[in-house]
């Protein structure tokens, strides 16, 4: 069986697991992205000083100089709280406030609503999305982050089906015929860091309605790099017959099913 053209999947910040049937789509429809708010404001204050907050300042304000010139104290401030669970490895907490930032930085349309439309991430500041990215890339020993999985999936050439398996959000099952299902939100996805943990498998990005919004997050300027389309465009021209590799048709089947 051909490999579904486009697969959607998605997990929650809350614990509870549903069960979605998909059918077959040629093409991406509208596509939004919803996404919880943390628990109480009191909780992440007392996940701010569980830490030192002068150590804590200090190393959110080296990750976040990277990749930008101007870092203010403000911005630090913003990105505290992601910086104190990942300092932690606490990787569920600091996926959690992954999405509750990306809600925050996308402007007052996405706070009010709750969640954020593919269409409003190229609002989000370069500044803004290199601070959450350079912090996770730092404490993850360069194993997660978004400019991360941008390398992983212009390698498999924006193909979110093979993204998917690369980074490990779909799991391979034990049945005679290859197949393929998503994860189930949170027990299956991997929170330690160690030499089983999948390059680019966190953070998450839900895309209940497509892909569309991880396709903005990833093509957004913050992690465009000379050379990566040309790299691309290389390994494309290359999978159409160059170098005289057989092309094999693609057999493995996909379960419809879904749950985070």
């Amino acid at each position: 069986m051909a490999t579904t053209n486009s697969l959607h999947h998605h997990h929650h910040s809350s614990y509870q697991h549903h069960r979605h049937n998909l059918h077959y789509q040629s093409h991406f429809g509208p596509t939004s992205l919803s996404l919880k708010h943390p628990t109480s404001t009191a909780t992440f204050s007392s996940l701010i000083c569980s830490s030192s907050s002068s150590s804590s300042s200090a190393l959110v304000t080296s990750a976040t100089t990277t990749n930008t010139s101007d870092i203010t104290t403000e911005t630090a401030t913003k990105f505290e709280v992601l910086a104190t669970h990942l300092i932690n490895q606490d990787f569920r907490k600091a996926d959690e406030e992954t999405r509750r930032l990306l809600i925050q930085i996308a402007g007052e349309a996405a706070i009010k609503r709750g969640y954020v439309f593919f269409s409003e991430v190229k609002s989000i500041s370069v500044e803004d999305l290199q601070a959450i990215d350079n912090l996770w890339t730092k404490h993850s020993d360069g194993r997660f982050g978004y400019s991360v999985q941008r390398k992983i999936w212009l390698k498999v050439k924006k193909d979110f089906t093979r993204f998917f398996i690369k980074v490990e959000w779909m799991k391979l099952l034990d049945t005679e015929v290859v197949q393929y299902n998503y994860r189930a939100f949170p027990d299956e996805f991997k929170w330690e860091l160690n030499d089983e943990t999948p390059l680019g498998h966190l953070p998450l990005t839900n895309a209940l309605r497509g892909t569309q919004l991880l396709k903005c997050v990833l093509s957004h300027p913050a992690f465009e790099i000379d050379g990566d389309d040309d790299n691309e465009e290389g390994e494309e021209a290359e999978s159409r017959g160059g170098g005289g590799k057989s092309q094999t048709k693609d057999t493995r089947v996909f379960k419809t099913d879904y749950s985070f």
